[in-house]
């Protein structure tokens, strides 16, 4: 009897490893995985955006939160077709149809939003101003043959109006930039040698009067025609390159954006930054130089119209010449922003 009782418990020993080994179901075998990413629309990514995969069978639903890089992941997915729908706040919903093969991985590309219609006012404004400032980071990279800044262009159709303290910052970074510095240093010396302003004197002393009264001359025009006067009238202060037309109406643009500006509200008006701007620097500038070298009021005026035929021959240059010299320019036209092509003249 004992010997029985034994066998049996020996038979039970060696048969409870294999009733353990339960078989595995098909589909968690067979499951997937659905990688991807969320953007907006400028291709930057939109953290904690809400991502819900949803089967087409009986399956249950999956949701997952986009990380800080925009990133999410489903795991275990079973194969089959799915519905992905993406939302953000103050951004339009998105759905995208996929399907998931047995045990495939499934790198999603990018999914774009859009912002959405109705969205919030303060949030449109943030997310324009954020565009704008991506976009004047890109122009402050711009330079003629490497060195000399030309960071008061865009070369973009969608470019985002600059709020005040951009357009300040904008122009901040021209007055100062080293190579103004340089520039102007080489001016004082052309005045110098040709004793120009002869009640500044002569030595280095004289020199130094020359620099500061030519730096001054050019931080005020720059400041009041570029940053002051575009906040007070809402005109943006860059130059918009066409490259589109004939060479006859390249070239009208290009002069007549001398006495015309756009508008924050992206339509053209008369330039009352430049134009007012240019007398008001002109009658303020006298005060950097000996009274004896002092301007009239109709040297000022004759200045100004000076400036106005400047600024058209710069236009030029920069519709025809300055855009192939132009390193680290965006690629013409290129769109940054979810925005609609500003209408012209």
């Amino acid at each position: 009897m004992g010997t029985k009782t034994g066998l049996c418990v020996a038979l039970l020993l060696c048969a409870a490893p294999a009733l353990s080994q339960t078989p595995q179901p098909a589909v968690v075998q067979s499951a997937g995985t659905v990688n991807g990413q969320v953007t907006d629309a400028n291709g930057a990514a939109i953290d904690g955006a809400k991502i819900t995969l949803t089967p087409d069978g009986d399956s249950a639903t999956l949701e997952a939160v986009s990380g800080a890089d925009g990133r999410f992941s489903f795991l275990s997915v079973p194969p089959g077709p799915f519905r992905l729908t993406v939302s953000a706040f103050g951004f339009a919903v998105r759905e995208v149809s996929l399907r998931v093969a047995p045990r495939e991985v499934l790198d999603l590309t990018p999914v774009q939003l859009t912002l959405a219609v109705g969205t919030i006012e303060v949030d449109v404004k943030s997310t324009r101003v954020e565009i704008a400032e991506r976009q004047l980071e890109e122009q402050e990279q711009q330079r003629l043959l490497g060195v000399f800044p030309n960071f008061r262009v865009s070369y973009r159709k969608d470019a985002v109006p600059l709020d005040s303290r951009q357009k300040f910052r904008l122009t901040w970074k021209i007055v100062t930039d080293p190579v103004r510095f340089a520039t102007v240093g080489i001016g004082a010396g052309i005045q110098y040698a040709r004793d120009d302003y002869s009640g500044f004197g002569r030595g280095f002393e004289g020199y130094a009067k020359r620099y500061a009264a030519l730096y001054a001359t050019a931080f005020t025009a720059s400041m009041i025609s570029n940053s002051l006067l575009p906040a007070v009238f809402r005109q943006d202060p860059r130059y918009f390159y066409s490259g589109t037309g004939t060479a006859s109406s390249r070239a009208l643009y290009a002069v007549s954006r001398s006495v015309v500006r756009k508008g924050d509200n992206g339509r053209w008006q008369p330039d009352y930054s430049r134009i007012l701007g240019s007398l008001a620097s002109g009658a303020l500038s006298n005060l950097y130089y000996p009274e004896e070298d002092r301007r009239s009021g109709r040297l000022i005026v004759e200045n100004t119209a000076l400036v106005i035929g400047g600024a058209a021959l710069g236009n030029l240059f920069q519709e025809f010449l300055f855009n192939r010299l132009t390193t680290h320019a965006p690629k013409v036209g290129s769109p940054t922003a979810p925005t609609t092509r500003n209408p012209e003249p």
